[in-house]
């Protein structure tokens, strides 16, 4: 059976309450339900957004998930400024973003964590977006496979193939986020196969053969088509055009 596009909005820090109900509003108006059978759709606001976008699909009766961006393992505790997974399953979450490149970069999460938190998800039956990628030093050093599929064993690291099947990952280029460029779609799936062979080689092949690999660098209604032409290529975490409708429609039709 072929592997269901997933197409997944981040939004990032973008939209107060109001703005994120309005964007939410047209995303549901704009979705033709019928392409929900072909391609399985979400979205990842803020947390305090999450609650308000969650009730407008609901409202609507309109099969889009939602998804936080980060989360900390711990269940609960002193841990200030954290969001626990029991909080986002309570709101209603399928998925959570772990290991974004500005995760990484910004605030220096490390492969560890996004392990405990790519685990924990799990056990709390909440799917990881699990985001490997490269920095621009790394691809023109040539080491980039090297790098990304190193990222994959460590954030798959303790789990066994029944806990690998209930992920996704997505490759996200660092230097082709926010900054316009765009993997090639050779470029993209070289990597993208790469990481399903990978996963193939921890946890067997019908494993990777049944795993979500989405290209997350600045994909958008132009490129899309081409980068899900690719053969390991099953979707996409959407950034900046994530925050139109039309562009996010566009995005989810050329997955249908």
């Amino acid at each position: 059976m072929p592997r269901k596009n997933l197409i997944a909005g981040n939004w990032k820090m973008n939209n107060t309450i109001p703005e994120a109900v309005v964007l939410a509003q047209e995303i549901s108006n704009r979705m033709e339900r019928d392409w929900l059978e072909l391609v399985d759709v979400a979205v990842c606001p803020p947390f305090v957004d999450l609650k308000p976008v969650k009730s407008v699909f609901e409202f609507d009766r309109v099969d889009i998930a939602v998804g936080a961006q980060n989360v900390y393992w711990e269940p609960k505790g002193a841990f200030t400024g954290e969001i626990s997974i029991a909080m986002i399953k309570n709101i209603g979450c399928a998925f959570c973003i772990v290991g974004h490149s500005e995760r990484r970069n910004l605030f220096g999460e490390t492969n560890e964590e996004v392990n405990l938190k790519a685990r924990a998800l799990i056990e709390a039956d909440i799917t990881p977006i699990i985001c490997v990628g490269e920095s621009l030093s790394v691809r023109d050093g040539g080491t980039y496979l090297d790098f990304v599929t190193a990222q994959v064993r460590a954030a798959y690291a303790g789990m066994d193939a029944a806990d690998a099947a209930r992920t996704v990952v997505a490759y996200e280029p660092v230097w082709a986020i926010g900054t316009g460029r765009t993997a090639t779609p050779e470029q993209a799936e070289e990597v993208c196969a790469a990481i399903r062979a990978t996963v193939s080689d921890m946890f067997g092949a019908e494993v990777a053969e049944n795993l979500r690999v989405l290209y997350g660098g600045s994909m958008n209604e132009g490129n899309a088509a081409l980068l899900l032409a690719e053969p390991d290529i099953d979707g996409g975490l959407i950034g900046g055009a994530a925050l139109k409708a039309d562009s996010f429609i566009q995005i989810v039709k050329e997955a249908c």
